[in-house]
Order: C-alpha cells, then structure tokens, then sequence
C-alpha cells in the first residue's frame, strides 16, 4: 500500500535486537556492495564489520559509522549525514547511476550480515520520509524509512530501485518511528537509509 505522506515524520530511533524484516542470502548481493572489515572477523562474524558500495574506480561510499572504524583511509565525511567517501580499489565496467526513489516504490537493499558475514540482500518499499537525530545524523539530514529486512552489518550497503540505479545508503533500523498527529499509528520495524537526494552534491563534489 502506497504511504501518501510525503512529509518527514519524527523518528524515533530505538536499535534494539540485531535486525528487523525479513532478509536472504544472496550473490547478488556481492556484484553490488563490498565487505568493509572494522574489526577481526571470525568465522561467525563476531568482530566488527560493514558494507560500502563501490562508485567509481578509486572510492566507494558507506556509512560514516562504518568508515570511522574501516581500515580503509576516509575521504570525506558528510557535513550532517551518516555517509562517507573511502579510498577503495574497485574493478567497474562501468559507473553506478543514481536516482531518487519514490514513496511508495520498491527497492533492493543489499549488504553483509554481522552475524554470519555472508552477503543478504532484502526487498520492500519505501513508506515514508524521517527525520534522524543522533551522533551520526543531525539536521537537516532525512532518511527513508522502508519495510526491507536489515541487519547489523549492512550498514554502508546499497538501496536499488526497481531501475537498477541506486537510491541511497543503508544507515540502520528502528524498531517504531513516530508519525504526525494526523497519522497516529507509528510504523513498526523498518529500515533507514539515507536517499540520494540527501547527498548528491555532497557526492558530485567530493569525487570530482
């Protein structure tokens, strides 16, 4: 069912657990995302681990909460939002496209489980638009909220569209955030990640 509130809600953030909905298995998930290693990783991931999304030959894009912690080097941090630029060898055919995903629309999210440190990747759609307010994001910074599983370890990883370009960063999962007084009920259990729209001078600029 499509969300008609196009206006930021207010989120609540509450990172309990270790994932929420439902996520897979998937090779597909290793064309698109890398394995960003914040820690020593064990056969069952304990350590600490991410995922970054290759973007051009030289950088790849992720979470800054991941890249504080990569042992990659950072190029840059995002002025208010929970995304960084980290120097990255990638072998690219060719560059990714980016588009703004719509409310109401499906997408893809790809990355690596914290937990087994295989490649997953989930499905859903968007529902609504949300404000964050924590280390990692402040204002003006607004994040999508979607029904696609996540779990620890796909933060950096990617969001596509139903086009195959690339919609946003995947930054975490709250189990409720809060709605406008006109839409009491709050949503339950969803993903977050930033929307392309949110960071696409911030990226133009830092990979020209």
């Amino acid at each position: 069912m499509k969300i008609k509130n196009t206006l930021p809600v207010l989120a609540l953030l509450m990172l309990t657990g270790c994932s929420v909905g439902k996520y897979d298995y998937s090779s597909e998930a290793m064309k698109h995302v890398d394995m960003n290693f914040t820690g020593i990783p064990t056969i069952l991931g304990i350590g600490s681990l991410g995922s970054s999304i290759p973007i051009t030959p030289e950088y790849s894009l992720t979470a800054a909460h991941v890249a504080k912690l990569s042992v990659q080097r950072v190029k840059a941090y995002h002025p208010y939002c929970d995304l960084a630029i980290i120097y990255h060898k990638n072998d690219l055919k060719t560059l990714p496209k980016f588009r703004d995903g719509a409310i109401g629309e499906p997408v893809k999210m790809y990355g690596y489980s914290f937990i087994s440190a295989m490649p997953v990747e989930s499905a859903g759609v968007n529902l609504a638009l949300t404000g964050i307010r924590n280390e990692w994001n402040k204002r003006p910074c607004v994040a999508m909220a979607s029904n696609a599983g996540v779990v620890k370890g796909m933060s950096g990883g990617a969001v596509y569209n139903n086009d195959d370009t690339i919609g946003g960063v995947i930054v975490g999962f709250a189990n409720e955030i809060k709605r406008p007084r006109k839409s009491p009920v709050p949503l339950k259990d969803v993903s977050l990640y930033i929307p392309y729209k949110d960071f696409k001078e911030w990226l133009s600029k830092s990979t020209s």
